[in-house]
């Protein structure tokens, strides 16, 4: 292939660009996922799966997005959410940042915390740096919609 004088050899006349580092893509201000509420019904299947939560774990429960119906057991101090490979909850979707955001647990009690995530992360609809997590609670990282589910045990000694 010849260059032609002053033209790039690439389509378009243009040079490429480097690959960019963060392949997030962002919501626009028009976004199809304005917090209206779920709730909480629960099939007999999750419901189970709740009750049978050690004390000091918690359930994720995917109500919509790619991986809608999906459990994730929460039983580290620690919970990683995002997009890398070695997040303890994977989601594969350009709308999550690859290390999006962590649970935190301490003493009992869950956080959810942003990782400076490009579309940041949403606790009952608000977008927070951080959050405690209570039994129910809806969260979204990206297209994923999620509730929290405290461990039965945890739940009745927090009421106590």
């Amino acid at each position: 292939m010849s260059e032609v004088q002053g033209q790039s050899p690439f389509r378009g006349g243009h040079e490429p660009r480097e690959a960019a580092t963060d392949t997030t893509q962002t919501f626009g201000h028009d976004s199809d996922l304005s917090f209206i509420p779920f709730g909480v019904e629960l099939s007999d299947v999750e419901l189970e799966a709740i009750g049978a939560l050690p004390q000091g774990a918690a359930l994720l429960i995917v109500r919509s997005g790619p991986t809608a119906g999906a459990r994730y057991l929460v039983d580290t101090d620690v919970t990683t959410i995002g997009r890398h490979p070695d997040a303890d909850i994977f989601f594969d979707d350009v709308t999550v940042s690859r290390r999006h955001a962590e649970i935190q647990r301490t003493e009992g009690v869950f956080e959810l915390i942003d990782q400076r995530s490009l579309n940041g992360s949403y606790l009952e609809g608000e977008r927070v740096d951080r959050g405690v997590l209570t039994n129910g609670a809806e969260l979204r990282i990206g297209k994923f919609r999620m509730n929290f589910f405290s461990s039965p045990a945890d739940v009745a000694s927090s009421a106590a």
